[in-house]
C-alpha cells in the first residue's frame, strides 16, 4: 500500500501520517521531517533548504527529490508507506516515479482551523510554524501549487477526501473507513 496524504499546513497530515503507517504496518515518510532533518544536520542539501523553509517558500522540486528519493525507494521495499508532504506540485506528482499512489487521502480542513493549529504548533516550539507572515505565504503556495493535486487524483480515481475538522482518533477512522469501503 502506497498511500499519500494532502492537506494545508496544519491539517493533520504528520499526526494522521504516523497513526496511518502504524495500523497498515507501512514505514511512515514525511518529506517536511526529511528536509528538517537535512537542515538541523547541516548537510549541503540541508543549507540550500533552509532558506525556503525559513520563508515559508516551496523547496524546489530537484531538493525536495533529492532529499525525499532514498527514503521513498528504502520504504517501497518494505512494502509501501504512507507519504505526506510529497507531492506538493503537479509537476512532482507527475515525475514522481517511487511516489505513483495506490490511494490518495485529502484531509479538508477550513485555513482557519489550521492557522489556530499551526499557532499551538508554533508555541509548542515549531519554528518553521512562528512567522504569520510565513504561514500565510505557505496557506497561498497550498492554495496555489497543492491544491491543484485533489483534482489530479480524483481524475485519475485514487482520491478520498476526509473532513480534518474532528478529532484526531475520529479522522484516523474515517480514513481507515473510506480505504475498507473502497476495496
Amino acid at each position: 500500500m502506497r498511500l499519500v496524504l494532502l492537506g494545508a499546513p496544519g491539517s493533520g497530515k504528520g499526526t494522521q501520517g504516523a497513526a496511518l503507517a502504524r495500523r497498515l504496518g507501512v514505514p511512515y515518510v514525511s518529506s517536511g521531517e526529511l528536509l528538517r532533518a537535512h537542515v538541523a544536520a547541516g548537510t549541503e542539501l540541508g543549507r540550500r533548504i533552509a532558506p525556503y523553509l525559513d520563508r515559508g517558500d516551496l523547496v524546489p522540486d530537484e531538493l525536495v527529490l533529492a532529499a525525499v528519493s532514498d527514503a521513498l525507494a528504502a520504504a517501497d521495499r518494505a512494502g509501501g508507506y504512507v507519504l505526506e508532504g510529497f507531492p506538493r506540485t503537479l509537476t512532482q506528482a507527475r515525475s514522481a516515479g517511487v511516489a505513483s499512489p495506490d490511494a490518495v487521502v485529502y484531509l479538508a480542513l477550513p485555513d482557519d482551523v489550521a492557522r489556530r493549529r499551526l499557532a499551538r504548533r508554533a508555541e509548542a516550539g515549531r519554528r518553521d510554524d512562528a512567522d504569520p507572515e510565513a504561514i500565510e505565504r505557505r496557506f497561498r503556495l497550498f492554495h496555489a501549487e497543492t491544491e491543484p493535486l485533489v483534482d489530479f487524483y480524483r481524475e485519475r480515481g485514487l482520491l478520498t477526501t476526509v473532513d480534518a475538522d474532528q478529532p484526531i482518533d475520529a479522522v484516523t477512522a474515517a480514513i481507515l473507513n473510506a480505504r475498507r469501503a473502497e476495496r
